[in-house]
């Protein structure tokens, strides 16, 4: 079903790229917004993320892969570009880091998580951003990061290994819902 759209949106329906669309630009953009911080960034990855399947070059095989699964990949790429960009100077500081789910997840443990999982290394933080938040299996997060499910196993434990330490003077309570 959404390779069909996907091929009727290639051909200017755009019914079909909006129905796409709406079936996984909310998962892609919680998934965005949590790997940077920053909501203006996460749309923009987003939408680059639709945008390239559009574009003649696009790789995307359903044969190979569920388009959900290329489409989180995509993300991931987007996001890494931006990090090499802002390391290189290329590319400003995103602005915008206030959003509705910031202000309305006040609490102190919900800062404390926050603030544990932008702490933690690049590649534990996405594998567990993938895990957690997106709920995939170890193999499609493989795929993802282009990683072996053995690697990504390994990173998710050193990911939860250390959010626990992190997260260690919440209480007893915090190190079982993790």
């Amino acid at each position: 079903m959404p390779e069909q759209l996907l091929r009727e949106a290639e051909s200017g329906r755009q019914k079909s790229l909006m129905r796409l669309s709406d079936d996984h630009h909310l998962r892609l953009l919680r998934f965005a917004w949590r790997l940077t911080g920053s909501m203006a960034d996460a749309e923009d990855i987003v939408q680059e993320c639709f945008l390239a399947l559009l574009r003649p070059g696009c790789t995307f095989n359903p044969a190979r892969t569920p388009i959900l699964t290329y489409l989180f990949g995509v993300v991931r790429n987007q996001w890494l570009k931006r990090l090499r960009l802002r390391e290189q100077g290329e590319a400003p500081e995103s602005i915008d880091s206030r959003t509705p789910e910031t202000e309305a997840v006040r609490s102190e443990l919900a800062a404390a998580v926050a603030k544990a999982i932008a702490e933690l290394p690049e590649s534990q933080r996405e594998v567990l951003v993938l895990a957690h938040y997106e709920q995939l299996p170890l193999a499609e997060i493989a795929e993802i990061t282009n990683l072996e499910p053995t690697a990504v196993k390994s990173r998710l434990q050193r990911a939860r290994a250390t959010m626990r330490e992190s997260l260690a003077a919440f209480g007893p309570q915090t190190e079982r819902s993790i």
